[in-house]
C-alpha cells in the first residue's frame, strides 16, 4: 500500500516508538514470518485488559509494558460492558476501547484486538451480556439464529469504533481474533467462518486469527484463518502441535501463562520466574511471536468476576495472576527478569525506555462505621409466582434474590434443593438455619420444628457466571423444585415471593440509620467516611468481615470472602478524593463493631476455610483387588501427552490407580486426562464428576482432583505433600455421567516439574459404582 507520509527506514521497521495517525502501513502473514511493511517482524506482546485497570492508570500500565520490552499489547473487548442493555452501546469511561488503543499508539505499542463475541478471561459469563440468558432457546457459540443475530449487531458496532484504528488506516491494530478458544467448546468450523465473515463485514481488513490450546487446535482450525496456539509450558511440543494443523506461517503463542488466576477457597497461584524466562527465550531464539497472558492482570472490579464449572469455582476479584506487573501496576522480580531477557532481542536501533515509577501506596488507619441499612428494610417491590423464578426471569443481571414463602407448623424436617446458583442463606422466622454453597453438595438444610406458621426466607447470591467450557448457560437463583420432607411425607413448596436485589454498578436504594451498638446478625450495608491527604493506592483489609461487596465513592470495587486466598480489596488512589471519602460494605452475615483499615500491601494468599479432602470422607480408604483391573501399564517421564489403547469396555465409572512415580516419590500428579471411545475419539467430559480421590493437596497448592478435566494444563491433581504425605498407591474415581464404550486413555503429565508424574498404573472400569465409594 502507498505510504501517505515518508518515513525514514528506522521509523518504518525498527523503533516505531510513535505512530502517525495520518500514515498507513502494511502488516501481513508471510510463509515463515509476520511482515511489517514487508519486513520480518516478531511480535513481543503482553495481555492487559483496560476494564481491569482504572482509566486514569491506562497510560502508566502501557508505559510499564513498553519498558519491559514489549512492542504490542493484546486487549479483550468484553461485550457485557459495551452492550449492558440490548441495543444500548457504551464506549465511554472504563469501556472506552478507542481511547485505550490511542494511548497505546502514543506509547509506541501496536494492539492485537480480541473482540469476541466470546472472550473467557475469567470474566463474568465469558464476556457475554447476561440478558442473552432471558432467551430460553439460546444456544451459545452455535449457529442458533438469535445468538448469531445479537453477535452480528455487536460486532458491527465494534467495527464502527475500532476498524478505523487498523494499521492499514493509520492506526495501530495489527491483528483481530475470531472468537476465542472455540476448540475447547465445539468443533463447528462453519460457525467460526460466520464470525470471521461478520468481522470482515464490520470493516476489519488486517489479518484475522484463531487460537486454542495444543490439544484443541484440531477442533477449530481452518485453513483460511491463521492459527496460534496457547500454552503455559513446553513451547516446543505446543508448536509441534500447531505445525500439524498449520504447516506454514509464523509461529505464534497467543497466550503464554506466566502465572495463573485465583479462585475462592483455593491457594494463590504463582509461576516460577526462571521457567518463564527460559521458555520465552526458547521462543525468541526460534523467532516465534508471543503474548504473555497476563503481563498485567489488574482487578476484576464490580460484579464481573467469572467462574469455572464442574466443580463450580468462583474467581477472586484480584486478578494479580502473579503477572510481571502486579495488581497495583508495580514491577516485580519477574518483570525485571523478562526485561533483561527481551533487552537482548531488540531490533536494530530499538532501545528500552526507563521503567516508570510505581504508583504510591498508603496505609489508612481505623475507618469507623457510623451508618447501617439492614437488607430486610431495603427490599424492592416483590414479584409473585407459584414456583421459583431465576434471576434472569426477574430481568436482573447481578446481585441477589430473596425468595420467601410460608411454612405450615410442623416437626423437624429437611429442605432439599435441586440446584442453587450460587450461595444461599436460609432463614426461618429471620433466624439463620444454614447455608448452601454451590461448590459443595448435597443441597440440603435441616429444618427445625416450628409450632406455628413460619416465614421461610432464602437469600441467594450470584457469585459470577461460568466463563469457560460447556456449562456456560449459568442462570442464577433457585433451579427447580424446593422439597420439604417431614418424616415419610414430602411436598414441593410453592407460592413464592421474590425480591430482586440489585448489587454492583446498579444497586437497590438504601436508607441508612445510625449504627446500632448491637451486632446486626442479618445481611446489611454499613457506611463510613474517612479522610485522606493524598490520592495514593491502598488495600482495604477485609479479614474480619465475612462475605459481600465493597463500594468507595459509589464505585463497586468487587467481592470479598474471608475464606481467601485474597483478604484485601485493591482501592486505586485515583478513585479517592483528597479529604472525605465514603465507603459502603455489604456483608451477608452482618457485623459486630464494623471497622476497616487500608494496607500498603495486599494479602493474596491467606486461606481460612478448613481444608478437608474434597473428594474423600473422613477415614475413608478404598482397597482395590488387582485381579479386577482391566488394564495395567506404564507412562514415561515426559511433558508430552501419552496414549494407550486397550480392549474396549463399557463403563460409567472409571478408576485410575497410580502404583509408582517416575522419581520414586510418594506423590501423584496429572494435568489432564481423557478417555477414548472405540473409534479413538475423546468422550465428552462435561458431565464428569470426581467421586473419590484418596489424597489431594489443598493447602500448599491447588491439587484438587477435579483439575484433571478442567481443560487447564497449568492446574493439576496433586496428592498431599505439605502437612503430610499419603503413601502410594493413589486412586481417583470418576463418574463419567453415562455409559461409554471405552478403548483408550490419554494423560497429560504435570508440565512444570517431573514430581508426581505417574510411572506404573492400573485402570478399573464398571457400569455400577465401585464398592466402598
Amino acid at each position: 500500500m502507498r505510504l501517505k507520509t515518508l518515513y525514514s527506514v528506522a521509523l518504518l521497521f525498527v523503533s516505531l516508538t510513535v505512530f502517525s495517525q495520518n500514515s498507513s502501513q502494511t502488516f501481513s502473514i508471510g510463509e515463515d514470518a509476520f511482515l511489517l511493511n514487508g519486513k520480518p517482524y516478531v511480535i513481543r506482546c503482553g495481555e492487559l485488559h483496560y476494564a481491569r485497570i482504572p482509566r486514569e492508570y491506562w497510560r502508566h500500565r502501557l508505559k510499564m509494558a513498553k519498558a519491559m520490552g514489549l512492542n504490542t499489547v493484546c486487549a479483550y473487548l468484553f461485550w457485557n460492558i459495551i452492550e449492558k442493555e440490548p441495543g444500548k452501546f457504551t464506549w465511554t469511561g472504563q469501556s472506552d476501547a478507542v481511547e485505550f488503543c490511542e494511548i497505546a499508539r502514543q506509547e509506541g505499542l501496536y494492539v492485537i484486538l480480541r473482540p469476541g463475541p466470546y472472550s473467557c478471561a475469567e470474566w463474568e459469563f465469558g464476556g457475554f451480556p447476561w440478558w442473552l440468558l432471558k432467551n430460553k432457546d439460546l444456544r451459545l457459540r452455535t449457529q442458533e439464529p438469535y445468538y448469531l443475530e445479537t453477535s452480528r449487531k455487536y460486532l458491527m458496532e465494534v467495527g464502527k469504533k475500532l476498524a478505523p484504528l487498523q494499521i492499514t488506516r493509520g492506526g495501530n491494530i495489527l491483528m483481530v481474533q475470531v472468537e476465542n478458544e472455540y476448540g475447547s467448546y465445539g468443533n463447528d468450523t462453519n460457525y467460526i467462518g460466520i464470525i470471521r465473515d461478520y468481522l470482515k463485514e464490520a470493516g476489519f481488513e488486517v489479518p484475522l486469527f484463531t487460537c486454542d490450546g495444543a490439544a484443541q487446535l484440531k477442533n477449530d482450525t481452518r485453513s483460511d484463518i491463521f492459527a496460534a496456539v496457547n500454552f503455559g509450558g513446553n513451547p516446543e511440543a505446543a508448536f509441534k502441535a500447531l505445525r500439524e494443523v498449520q504447516p506454514n506461517g509464523p509461529l505464534m503463542c497467543a497466550e503464554y501463562y506466566p502465572g495463573w488466576f485465583d479462585s475462592w477457597g483455593r491457594p494463590h497461584h504463582s509461576g516460577e520466574t526462571q521457567k518463564v524466562v527460559d521458555e520465552l527465550k526458547w521462543m525468541l531464539e526460534h523467532k516465534a511471536s508471543f503474548s504473555i497472558y497476563m503481563v498485567h492482570g489488574g482487578t476484576t472490579f464490580g460484579t464481573y468476576t467469572g467462574a469455572n464449572a464442574n466443580p463450580y469455582l468462583p474467581q477472586t476479584s484480584s486478578y494479580d495472576y502473579d503477572a510481571p506487573i502486579n495488581e497495583s501496576g508495580a514491577a516485580t522480580p519477574k518483570y525485571y527478569a523478562i526485561r533483561n531477557l527481551l533487552n537482548q532481542y531488540l531490533q536494530d536501533g530499538e532501545t528500552l525506555p526507563d521503567v516508570p515509577e510505581s504508583k504510591p501506596s498508603q496505609k489508612i488507619e481505623n475507618i469507623q462505621f457510623t451508618g447501617m441499612a439492614p437488607l430486610w428494610k431495603q427490599l424492592p417491590q416483590p414479584v409473585l409466582s407459584d414456583t421459583t423464578l431465576l434471576m434472569e426471569d426477574l430481568n436482573q443481571g447481578y446481585g441477589a434474590v430473596l425468595y420467601q414463602t410460608t411454612l405450615a407448623s410442623g416437626d423437624k424436617g429437611t429442605l432439599t434443593f435441586e440446584d442453587i446458583h450460587d450461595y444461599a442463606l436460609v432463614y426461618l422466622n429471620d433466624s439463620l438455619i444454614g447455608t448452601i454453597d454451590r461448590r459443595k453438595t448435597p443441597y440440603r438444610i435441616a429444618l427445625p420444628a416450628h409450632k406455628k406458621n413460619a416465614a421461610l426466607k432464602i437469600l441467594v447470591e450470584a457469585m459470577g457466571r461460568v466463563n469457560y467450557g460447556a456449562l456456560m448457560q449459568d442462570r442464577k437463583g433457585i433451579h427447580g423444585k424446593v422439597i420439604l420432607s417431614e418424616g415419610t411425607l414430602s411436598k414441593e413448596l410453592k407460592q413464592w415471593t421474590h425480591y430482586p436485589i440489585l448489587l454492583g454498578e446498579k444497586n437497590i436504594p438504601l436508607t441508612f440509620k445510625k449504627l446500632a451498638p448491637q451486632r446486626m446478625s442479618s445481611p446489611g450495608f454499613y457506611r463510613a467516611t474517612f479522610n485522606v491527604a493524598e490520592q495514593a493506592d491502598t488495600y482495604l483489609d477485609l479479614r474480619k468481615w465475612h462475605k459481600g461487596l465493597v463500594w468507595v465513592n459509589g464505585i463497586c470495587l468487587g467481592r470479598f470472602w474471608n475464606i481467601g486466598p485474597t483478604q484485601t480489596m485493591y482501592l486505586p488512589g485515583c478513585w479517592l478524593k483528597k479529604g472525605a471519602n465514603e465507603v459502603v460494605v455489604f456483608d451477608l452475615f452482618g457485623m459486630e463493631d464494623p471497622s476497616l483499615q487500608g494496607l500498603d500491601k495486599p494479602i493474596l494468599d491467606s486461606l481460612t476455610e478448613k481444608k478437608e479432602q474434597a473428594h474423600k470422607k473422613p477415614s475413608q480408604k478404598w482397597t482395590l483387588d488387582e485381579k479386577d483391573a482391566w488394564y495395567q501399564g506404564s507412562f514415561v517421564n515426559s511433558k508430552e501427552w501419552q496414549s494407550q489403547r486397550f480392549k474396549p469396555v463399557v463403563a460409567r465409572y472409571f478408576c485410575l490407580e497410580a502404583l509408582s512415580e517416575v522419581n520414586n516419590l510418594p506423590y501423584t500428579s496429572i494435568a489432564e486426562l481423557e478417555l477414548l471411545d472405540e473409534n479413538g475419539k475423546e468422550i465428552p467430559r462435561n458431565q464428569w464428576k470426581i467421586l473419590y480421590a484418596d489424597s489431594e493437596e489443598l493447602s500448599g497448592n491447588d491439587g484438587n482432583a477435579a483439575n484433571i478435566f478442567d481443560l487447564q494444563f497449568t492446574s493439576i491433581w496433586h496428592t498431599e505433600w505439605q502437612d503430610k504425605t499419603a503413601p502410594l498407591p493413589h486412586q481417583v474415581v470418576i463418574d463419567l455421567g453415562g455409559n461409554y464404550k471405552i478403548s483408550g486413555i490419554k494423560v497429560l503429565p504435570r508440565q512444570d516439574s517431573s514430581n508426581g508424574r505417574i510411572k506404573e498404573y492400573r485402570l478399573f472400569f464398571g457400569e455400577r459404582e465401585f464398592g466402598g465409594i
